[in-house]
């Protein structure tokens, strides 16, 4: 398994109502974060112990919050905030 990213929960449907440019960003910044947590958890099925705290990212146009789960090698996109400016 290789690290991915994903929308979660209801994030997925919001993404369908939103801007492509918008969209863009966000989904340039998930993949610069999966590029940072395979570099940063090498042995990831492997991992033990708690994931990481989760945050947020601002990008033109909103932000969105994402979690890392290290065991599943993935980071999902929970929520995505578009401001519209």
């Amino acid at each position: 398994m290789s690290w991915k990213w994903e929308y979660a929960f209801g994030a997925e449907e919001a993404a369908r109502s939103l801007p492509s440019d918008f969209l863009a960003a966000v989904e340039r910044a998930a993949d610069e974060l999966v590029r940072a947590a395979e570099a940063l958890q090498v042995h990831g099925r492997a991992h033990q112990g708690l994931d990481p705290k989760g945050s947020h990212i601002i990008v033109s146009g909103g932000w969105f919050l994402y979690q890392v789960i290290v065991r599943s090698e993935r980071v999902y996109i929970v929520q995505i905030t578009y401001l519209g400016f």
